[in-house]
């Protein structure tokens, strides 16, 4: 706590931007450290707003997006969707065509649902596939999201898809061996499990 009063002070007293920036990068990775995703976030989003490049806000939504995994209240998860979800659309607009900022968007939809449209998360996820039907992180989403319902076929055949296109990805064969056990194809799930462990 000592610590972060000190670039609180710091940052309070900053001549310019860019010690500003340096002050709230330190701030947001020592309150990561201490498991608070949320307040990590806000001095992630304020260098965005500083900053307001592709990956500072990539970063933002990304920490928001732990928040909302991790948030022990409705009220946190709704404040860590909502700021998720704006910090993902400005990377967006930077860079309309970076996938991995819109998989990330779908993504803080499907963690924290919308109340009065449940599946718009999984909606975007597969209107990505259908416009990028060869993105592997696109497959594996999909995928993992199958297996979480228990869709192991529809997993399978996005995985096989994903793997064909990058067959040592890691994530992918880790999805593979788990689909593969849960459909009491142990045996086929060997060589899965090597890759995953690797």
């Amino acid at each position: 706590l000592a610590q972060i009063n000190n670039y609180e002070m710091l940052l309070h007293d900053a001549p310019t931007d860019s010690i500003k920036v340096e002050a709230m990068k330190t701030l947001s990775g020592k309150w990561y450290e201490l498991g608070r995703p949320a307040i990590a976030g806000h001095y992630a989003y304020e260098i965005a707003l500083l900053d307001p490049v592709e990956q500072s806000w990539s970063i933002a939504g990304t920490t928001f997006s732990i928040c909302v995994q991790r948030a022990t209240s409705q009220e946190l998860k709704d404040y860590c969707t909502t700021k998720a979800v704006n910090a993902f659309e400005n990377a967006i607009s930077v860079n309309p065509d970076n996938v991995d900022h819109k998989i990330n968007l779908a993504l803080a939809y499907v963690e924290n649902p919308v109340t009065d449209n449940p599946m718009q998360g999984i909606q975007m996820l597969l209107q990505l596939q259908e416009n990028y039907p060869e993105n592997v992180g696109v497959l594996t989403n999909l995928a993992r999201l199958a297996i979480k319902t228990g869709q192991f076929e529809r997993a399978l055949e996005r995985l096989t898809a994903a793997l064909a296109l990058e067959p040592d990805n890691t994530i992918a064969n880790c999805l593979m061996a788990s689909t593969l056990q849960a459909l009491d194809r142990n045996e086929e799930a060997g060589d899965y499990v090597k890759k995953c462990n690797q």
